[in-house]
């Protein structure tokens, strides 16, 4: 009976939501001015596109670049740069840069993404390995710091405090611009001297300010999600305070080379294409999500965030309830992608993950997760989180497949 009722249910849908889209319209008017406004500020001008080769050295290009993602996040300094894989490592980078054996790292948001656990407290090259303590908070039920557990653990003065701008594979909410504030604000108080680092993936132009414009020291991403705009072909940045940013990219390259040297070859055109096509197509993915999330609602699933609900991040939760609804759900994503479509996904090991992960991703940037991508670990309560889409007509006819597939 459903099956007849979806196309509909579909449209009234749209319906629904169109008022929640003309806002973030509005959100991506604010955050293309302050893009244009960065590129005025570095003067970017045509030979900047050209890049480096060999040592890297005098890359006027990556100056520019750097300077423009600085003017962008509020920040004193930028590292962005092909070198950097994904954005584990971007964080790899800040953590290894700033924290030294029997410094404290204190992860405010319970367990972090997967892959960035195992950096922390793996085996073979860990933080832990290298005697770095490592603190683990659990959130309040509705997913919101706890003042009180912080408050304790500030009076250890831990050297770094991490904090998660997206749920990642968790059934939480992230963490609202706001709310990150008002944890930096309390931190800063009572210990200055603490680095507050911000996983900042998924979250990128989803607000009109980025962490450092509210007092982040350092935030950290990859290029293959918002800010590179649906067309950088790899890299991750780093931004925030100066010092902080120098020490990070001394792990990237070596202490004494630093920012100076690192070849951008041909990457550098589409970094800065893509950082200024970022705040329209993090609009078209938040379209997407409102979309997904009323509509699976409408179905009786439960989801994370409701479609009415703020936004921190451009992931969306569905919880599926089973194994088979969560692997039907991420074969009809990937049958309604422009890549690879006649490719079924199954779950699988992948590094870094404790459990079998499914991954719907027919990008044409391998792993984009700007471009639209439905990916899970195969494991209770088997919530599939469904992010991106360059357009929100992607998502809805996806969205729409999805329905079919689960019933």
């Amino acid at each position: 009976m459903i099956h007849d009722r979806i196309d509909s249910l579909a449209e009234e849908v749209v319906s629904e939501v169109e008022s929640l889209w003309r806002r973030i319209d509005a959100l991506a008017m604010a955050n293309l001015r302050r893009v244009l406004g960065a590129f005025r500020t570095a003067r970017v001008s045509d030979f900047h596109l050209r890049g480096s080769t060999g040592y890297g050295y005098c890359d006027a290009g990556r100056e520019a670049l750097e300077t423009v993602y600085a003017a962008i996040f509020g920040a004193e300094s930028a590292l962005v740069r092909p070198q950097i894989v994904s954005g584990t490592h971007a964080l790899a980078l800040c953590l290894f840069g700033v924290l030294r054996p029997g410094d404290e790292l204190v992860s405010v948001q319970g367990k972090p993404y997967d892959t960035l656990e195992v950096v922390i407290a793996g085996e073979a090259g860990s933080l832990a390995e290298f005697g770095v303590q490592y603190t683990r908070m659990e959130p309040l039920p509705d997913g919101a710091p706890d003042r009180e557990a912080l408050l304790q653990a500030l009076y250890r003065k831990p050297r770094v405090l991490l904090l998660q701008r997206s749920g990642g594979y968790s059934w939480r909410r992230g963490l609202s611009i706001t709310e990150l504030k008002g944890v930096i604000d309390l931190v800063k108080a009572k210990n200055p001297d603490t680095v507050v680092v911000v996983d900042n993936c998924y979250g990128e132009f989803v607000e009109a300010v980025e962490p450092p414009a509210v007092g982040a020291d350092l935030c950290a991403g990859s290029l293959i999600k918002n800010p590179g705009g649906g067309i950088a072909l790899t890299g991750g940045y780093v931004a925030g305070r100066n010092k902080l940013v120098s020490l990070a990219a001394n792990r990237l390259t070596a202490p004494g080379l630093g920012k100076a040297v690192g070849a951008t070859q041909g990457s550098l055109g589409s970094f800065f294409q893509g950082v200024f096509l970022a705040p329209h197509f993090v609009a078209e993915a938040l379209k997407g999500a409102v979309f997904a999330a009323r509509f699976f609602e409408r179905m009786g699933f439960e989801v994370l965030p409701r479609f009415d609900e703020r936004r921190s991040d451009i992931v969306q939760g569905i919880k599926l309830g089973s194994a088979e609804r969560l692997l039907n759900f991420c074969g009809a994503v990937q049958a309604s992608s422009p890549v690879d479509a006649h490719v079924r996904p199954e779950g699988g090991a992948l590094p870094g993950y404790r459990d079998q992960v499914v991954m719907a991703a027919g990008t044409f940037v391998q792993g984009a997760s700007l471009e639209l991508t439905a990916d899970a670990p195969l494991r209770q309560p088997f919530a599939v989180y469904l992010q991106g889409g360059l357009s929100k007509e992607h998502v809805i006819l996806a969205a729409v497949e999805a329905a079919r597939a689960v019933f």
